[in-house]
């Protein structure tokens, strides 16, 4: 790989306790377990960190996100966006709250001057949500390959391959938390009568009250952050 070579971050983020919403952390834990790429490209589990992504996407001239993302679209939909279009995405309709928190990583690198120059994502619409400890339903699983197909091309276009590995990554091999491996969360899930889908009501009653405006707060909390810049 040349001097020229793109620094390139794929990353995947998203909640795996929360059905669907694991989508993109299990597209990236698959794509590095099936492909080695040269070492201008970097793989991350972002999960839920949110702001704590920011010096890695500083550092990408290519950042490719997986996540669930509510297009509005039918269950299952897979949808690319590009460019400038993508931290729209990442805070409209908002699924969960990582996506605010990723917006707010993208308007930070820009404001600190070093955005990724390519930006892509690509999200899948989500089925279910509400179903904690819960895995990705088929139509979400099913996408994994494809998105990664996708991913692939648009990396191509920067003259960056990766090689599908003959044998695939065990699980101490992977990026992800070997307890949270897509076979043993999925095969070691209690079931519903010994652990709640929906929430903890004994957490829930403890007097927690949101926010009365959410994206109000949220404009508020980036307004300071661009005014102390």
């Amino acid at each position: 790989m040349g001097q020229d070579a793109p620094n390139v971050l794929i990353l995947g983020i998203g909640n795996l306790l929360w059905a669907d919403e694991g989508f993109g952390v299990r597209a990236v834990e698959h794509m590095h377990r099936h492909y080695a790429f040269p070492e201008n490209v970097r793989l991350i589990d972002g999960g839920t960190q949110g702001i704590y992504l920011v010096q890695n996407v500083r550092e990408a001239d290519v950042l490719i996100v997986f996540d669930a993302v509510d297009y509005g679209l039918e269950p299952g939909t897979m949808k690319r966006v590009e460019g400038d279009e993508v931290p729209k995405f990442m805070g409209a309709k908002k699924v969960s709250l990582h996506q605010t928190g990723f917006q707010e990583v993208l308007m930070m690198a820009e404001m600190m001057g070093e955005p990724p120059a390519h930006q892509l994502l690509i999200g899948v619409q989500p089925v279910e949500l509400e179903d904690y400890g819960g895995s990705l339903r088929p139509q979400v699983r099913d996408k994994i390959e494809p998105a990664i197909a996708m991913a692939m091309e648009y990396l191509a276009g920067f003259g960056v391959t990766g090689v599908l590995r003959d044998v695939p990554l065990s699980d101490l091999e992977s990026i992800g938390s070997l307890e949270m491996m897509m076979d043993r969360y999925e095969g070691e899930r209690p079931d519903a009568e010994s652990a709640p889908r929906h929430g903890d009501d004994r957490v829930l009653a403890q007097g927690f009250v949101p926010p009365e405006d959410f994206d109000a707060e949220m404009e508020a909390l980036v307004s300071q952050v661009e005014t102390r810049s």
